[in-house]
């Protein structure tokens, strides 16, 4: 469910699989390993940024297909009927959502990107969305060492990991505490 003044990203299913070069790949292959990979990344996206996601799939060139939305991996995934296209529902939720806080929409469809721009939404390509994937990743990997790094560290004495300023006002106090034993 989506809740109002929360960030909102809508991925065009087909559109990002046939743009990035693993999946459009996969998908020649095996479709749905393809739209599982993207829901993977997709996933993981939200939970590292806290954006809600919403992927979409259209079914518009097959018959007797309804409307469905499900949740899988914490994301909502919408599979348009065979007389809606993926756009057409990105399109009608934009205007719908107008007054979240902000909506953004992930497809390298030039005409969608103007369509939802003219909603008030912001867009970012496929080949964009990969970037930030990207970066994401290359983030959560520098944390990751730097966490290792921190337990590894870990096994230092309190004076190696205060500053220089505080250990030098610790030892003044440790010398003042030293001089007042001495002299009494």
């Amino acid at each position: 469910m989506i809740i109002r003044g929360q960030e909102i990203l809508f991925v065009d299913g087909y559109n990002v699989i046939h743009s990035w070069g693993k999946l459009k790949g996969l998908a020649r292959v095996n479709l749905a390993g393809a739209r599982q990979s993207l829901l993977d990344f997709m996933a993981e996206y939200q939970a590292y940024t806290g954006v809600k996601v919403v992927v979409v799939f259209d079914a518009q060139s097959t018959t007797g297909i309804t409307d469905s939305t499900m949740t899988a991996i914490g994301l909502e995934v919408v599979f348009t009927g065979a007389d809606m296209t993926a756009d057409d529902y990105i399109e009608r939720q934009s205007h719908l959502l107008g007054k979240v806080k902000r909506i953004r929409v992930a497809t390298s469809d030039y005409l969608e990107q103007q369509l939802v721009l003219s909603r008030g939404a912001t867009r970012v390509s496929a080949r964009e969305l990969e970037l930030e994937l990207y970066e994401m990743k290359r983030q959560i990997r520098t944390k990751e060492r730097k966490r290792q790094q921190g337990e590894k560290e870990g096994f230092l004495l309190v004076e190696d990991r205060i500053d220089p300023e505080t250990k030098q006002k610790l030892e003044k106090l440790l010398d003042d505490e030293e001089e007042t034993e001495n002299g009494s």
